[in-house]
């Protein structure tokens, strides 16, 4: 059946999250005089908050564990004594910097301009509420999506098929229909490919990947298949 649908992960996606995440630190470090290398500080924290990201998806910590181990775990490697008051108004001063600073993938204002005439697109994603949105709308994506689906509106984290079917019955489609594009192999492109829709994987380390898995490097490839 002929994809008219198309789902796209936003964060390391579309949304460059590492550079705007850098950015944000940057900002909440100096305005709380933290006196720490940040170059050594990221390149841990970077790790770090993969492995958490993962516990919250599988469902093993909740959102305010996750704001706050991140950080900690990370002071306690580079030995760095941050006082839990500290830690807790980094993690809230780092939600409410990170989307402004709004940096995109190469190539994501071309590809969705291309794809969206031709095309319903939306937006599947297991970052918070208040995060998502506002970078939706600071970065000027939000004029492309018709649903942005976010794991605390579903009750669900990629890559549970729950909330690739609350996706589906939103913008009122079958997966037959549909495909997804995502960074993450596990949460974006097993969890879509489980319930059946078509899926792209966004590469951009270019790993080796399934040759029966549609894979690009870099977004405008997309148009390929597409």
């Amino acid at each position: 059946m002929k994809i008219q649908h198309v789902f796209f992960d936003l964060d390391h996606t579309l949304w460059d999250f590492e550079t705007n995440s850098d950015m944000a630190f940057e900002t909440i470090f100096d305005k709380h005089k933290v006196k720490v290398s940040l170059e050594k500080f990221l390149n841990y924290y970077r790790t770090i908050n993969q492995d958490y990201w993962k516990l919250y998806r599988d469902e093993l910590i909740s959102k305010e564990e996750l704001r706050y181990g991140r950080l900690k775990d990370t002071f306690k490697i580079i030995n760095f004594n941050a006082k839990d008051s500290l830690i807790h108004e980094l993690a809230h001063d780092y939600i409410d910097v990170l989307p402004n600073n709004n940096y995109l993938f190469e190539g994501t204002l071309e590809l969705l301009d291309y794809l969206f005439l031709k095309y319903k697109l939306h937006i599947i994603t297991n970052g918070f509420n208040e995060v998502q949105y506002e970078k939706i709308n600071k970065s000027g994506l939000n004029k492309y999506f018709e649903q942005i689906i976010t794991s605390e509106a579903a009750g669900v984290k990629k890559p549970n098929p729950l909330i690739f079917n609350y996706a589906l019955e939103l913008a009122e489609t079958k997966a037959s229909q549909s495909i997804m594009i995502g960074d993450n192999w596990e949460a974006d492109i097993m969890g879509a490919k489980n319930v059946g829709l078509d899926v792209i994987f966004f590469n951009a380390n270019g790993d080796a990947v399934s040759s029966n898995i549609k894979s690009v490097t870099n977004l405008l490839a997309i148009k390929n298949y597409l």
